[in-house]
């Protein structure tokens, strides 16, 4: 299992594939189920779709999180894009600004066990995910 850091550079909406198979690569190596495979994959999916689309590209790192006995990934979605006035209201399911279904922050929250966002208008947006193994 590799222990490094990899960081993937979100700028087109084929990164998003690259990002979703890095995660998924990842997870394999971690020995996360199918089901938790599945999860962090769909969240990263939703997160990283949403760096590009909203936060005007941005870059996802993947890191490996020991714990005492348990261990994880950790996912960080970062971008210097317009940012999110209210976070409390971006959460809420069904909230978009893409004409989307309104599931992708709050669907990524549900599927993490782990999940904390910070956001400043016009400075930018950062997502932190974990998903224990």
């Amino acid at each position: 299992m590799r222990s490094t850091r990899e960081a993937i550079p979100l700028t087109l909406s084929e990164d998003v594939v690259i990002a979703r198979q890095a995660v998924r690569r990842r997870a394999i190596e971690l020995g996360f189920s199918l089901v938790d495979q599945t999860k962090v994959v769909t969240a990263a999916s939703e997160l990283a779709r949403n760096t590009v689309q909203h936060g005007g590209g941005g870059i996802m790192t993947i890191d490996v999180v020991l714990e005492g006995p348990r261990s994880g990934l950790s996912l960080t979605f970062a971008d210097n894009g317009p940012g999110i006035p209210d976070i409390e209201r971006a959460m809420q399911d069904g909230y978009t600004t893409g004409g989307g279904l309104g599931l992708g922050l709050s669907g990524a929250r549900r599927l993490s066990h782990n999940f904390s966002i910070t956001s400043t208008p016009g400075q930018g947006t950062t997502i932190v995910i974990i998903r224990w193994k």
